[in-house]
Parts: structure tokens; C-alpha cells; sequence
């Protein structure tokens, strides 16, 4: 039978030199007899540690050993060792020896590697988002051919979710992007008396490229943000691992009432920036440069041809489109743990923003070629 006695030390001085002698087991369990033993011990002669009578010893007994070790040390005795078995041997020198154990940081990788690295990265997650629209249009036309599959209601919950709930933080947001439009254009205009261009000025940037992008921006950081952590969360409590048991699709079940939704609400909100964000230039047009609103009505619709307001209009389903799609596929790439809700929230709104931007800006490129 294995011997458990308690760890304990004996000092014997003999030949001139100072024996610690060591002995039991010295696991975390029977070190508590050594506690303050060497608190008034004062070596006058040569150290030795003799290890041959250890029966055991595990990383708690290693540590203490080698605590007492350094504290001889530091008063400037260089103990030898001896009896030493080949067990405690290695054992010391995984906890004291290995290099992944010592306190220096690892090199930084190369700023090469780190370039290579994201271009990797970057390059795997585009090809993951063209799998997941892909994994998805499937299904949608597997859906288009059984109609009992479309879920009625929740598309219409979200319509309310995403639609009726934003107009409050689309109304303050196209107000003052209308004031601040009208503001500095006045500004401007007033040093060549050509006040009375404001309202072009207003019409066509708000109803073509501003209102659009503003909605898009505030839709993407409001219902992008919340798509992902609702599916993530769904996923973190294995929701999704459960409807797939079950025979329930993700895609037909999470993804696609969210996105024709989003699609559906995303034109009609920006008709709605486009006549909160007109208002407020009016207002500024009216204190500012004293024209009513009956003569920028009047101006407005001169001014404003139906193409620019019809283009801001047919932006909204894309910008809802690329919305919806990313809010989602980071939704699913959620690991389990709470953190990567907060990491994939982020991307998900940060990669929204930037794919609409970018989607406006071939917009302008193809509709400027087209003369539009």
C-alpha cells in the first residue's frame, strides 16, 4: 500500500554541513504540517536537500519546495540536491523549466502573417455569406412551391417590429438631417441672393440620396443589431438545435420572414424620412430666409422631379436586403458563450453599414452613367 504519512522536514547537521531532510507525502493534502517551519531557521553551514524519502508528490508539493528553495537562495546559499527521484525530477521541470511556462509574452507574429491572417479571414467570411444567401434562396423557392410554408405571422411581426416601432428614431433622425441640410445651405445660398434654391437643394438631396442612407444607417443599427442577437441567443440556448429536431427549418422559420419583412417596411419608412426630413428644411427655410410654406411647396414641386424620389424609393428594398441577410448570418455564427453576442452584434451592424454605403455608391455610379 502506497505510504500517505503527513510531508514533514528533519535539520540534521553533520560533517560540517546542513541536511534537510524530506519526507511523507508532500501533496496538497499533507503540506499543512510544514506551515511556518522555516520561519526562524537561520542555516550557518552548507545546504543539502535530501529527497529520498518523499513517498509522493504532486504541483502544490513542488511549488512549496521550491518557494523554500529560493527563500535559501536569496540569502545567498546555493543548496545541493540529492536522492532526488526521476519522477520529481521531470515533474519540477514541467512547472519550472518548460518554456511555455516562463513569464516573458510571446513574440508577436509577423506584421506579414497579420495581413495574411485577415485576408484569410476576410476571404472565408465573404465565401460563408455567399453559402448562407445561397443555402437560402434555396429554400426560398422550395417555399414559393408549398405557399402553406410562409410564415404569415411572423412576417407580421416584424413588419410591427421593425416598421411601426422605428418610425419615432426615423422621425428625429430626418428631421435634423433636413435642418442641418437647410441650415447650411442657407447659409451659403444668402451670399448670392439665391435663396429660393434651398428648396432644390432639400428636395433632391433628401428624396435621392440622404433620407435612404439615413433610414438605412438607423434600421441597420437598430433591427440588423437585434436580427443577430435574437438568433444568437436562439442558438446559445440550442432553440435552433431544437427546431431542426424537429423538422423545422432556420432559414424558413427565422431568416426569411425577417428579410421580406424588413424588405417590405424599408420603402415606406424612407417615404416617411422623405417627408419628416422636407418639413424640417421647410422650418429652417421659413425662419432662416423667411419663405413660407406655401411657396416651397410651391417651389418643391417644380424642383423635385418624380425620378429622384422613385430612386431613393427602389433603394430600400436593397438596402433591407443586404440588412437582413448579414443581421442574420452573424445571428448564426454565434458561438456558445455570452461574449460573441456582443462580438457578432457588432460586426453585424459595422458590415450592414458599410454594404449599404457601398451599395449607394453603385447606385450613383450606374444611375449617373444611365443619366438619371
Amino acid at each position: 500500500m502506497q505510504n500517505i504519512a503527513c510531508a514533514s522536514i528533519e535539520i540534521i547537521d553533520k560533517a560540517g554541513k546542513t541536511h534537510i531532510v524530506c519526507s511523507g507525502a508532500w501533496t496538497i493534502e499533507s503540506l499543512g504540517a510544514l506551515s511556518g517551519q522555516f520561519e526562524h531557521f537561520h542555516p550557518t553551514h552548507e545546504l543539502i536537500w535530501d529527497l529520498g524519502a518523499i513517498t509522493a508528490i504532486d504541483t502544490a508539493g513542488v511549488a512549496l519546495w521550491q518557494n523554500i528553495n529560493e527563500s535559501f537562495q536569496k540569502q545567498g546559499y546555493n543548496p545541493t540536491i540529492i536522492h532526488a527521484k526521476e519522477e520529481y525530477i521531470h515533474l519540477y521541470n514541467l512547472l519550472y523549466s518548460s518554456p511555455s511556462n516562463a513569464l516573458t509574452p510571446p513574440p508577436l507574429p509577423s506584421r506579414l502573417y497579420r495581413i495574411g491572417k485577415a485576408a484569410y479571414e476576410t476571404y472565408s467570411g465573404i465565401l460563408a455569406f455567399i453559402a448562407f444567401l445561397g443555402e437560402a434562396f434555396i429554400l426560398l423557392f422550395h417555399t414559393l412551391r408549398h405557399p402553406h410554408l410562409i410564415r404569415y405571422r411572423s412576417i407580421g411581426a416584424h413588419i410591427l417590429e421593425t416598421g411601426a416601432k422605428a418610425l419615432p428614431i426615423i422621425a428625429i433622425s430626418a428631421f435634423l438631417i433636413g435642418v442641418v441640410v437647410a441650415y447650411q445651405s442657407v447659409v451659403q445660398l444668402q451670399k448670392f441672393g439665391a435663396d429660393i434654391f434651398i428648396v432644390d437643394t432639400i428636395g433632391i438631396s433628401l428624396t435621392r440620396e440622404l433620407a435612404p442612407l439615413i433610414t438605412a444607417i438607423v434600421v441597420a443599427g437598430r433591427s440588423g443589431s437585434a436580427f443577430t442577437a435574437q438568433i444568437g441567443t436562439m442558438k446559445m440556448t440550442q432553440e435552433i438545435d431544437a427546431m431542426k429536431t424537429m423538422g423545422f427549418d432556420p432559414f424558413i422559420f427565422l431568416v426569411w420572414p425577417r428579410v421580406i419583412a424588413l424588405m417590405i417596411v424599408m420603402p415606406l419608412l424612407i417615404f416617411f424620412a422623405d417627408m419628416i426630413g422636407i418639413f424640417g428644411g421647410m422650418v429652417i427655410a421659413a425662419t432662416q430666409s423667411h419663405l413660407s410654406f406655401s411657396e416651397f411647396t410651391h417651389r418643391l414641386q417644380g424642383a423635385l422631379a418624380l425620378k429622384h424620389y422613385l430612386i431613393g424609393i427602389i433603394k430600400g428594398p436593397f438596402f433591407a436586403f443586404l440588412i437582413a441577410f448579414v443581421g442574420t448570418h452573424r445571428g448564426f455564427q454565434v458561438s456558445m458563450n455570452t461574449e460573441s453576442i456582443g462580438q457578432y452584434t457588432t460586426k453585424s451592424v459595422v458590415n450592414a453599414i458599410f454594404l449599404v454605403i457601398a451599395c449607394d455608391a453603385l447606385f450613383s455610379v450606374l444611375l449617373t452613367e444611365l443619366k438619371l
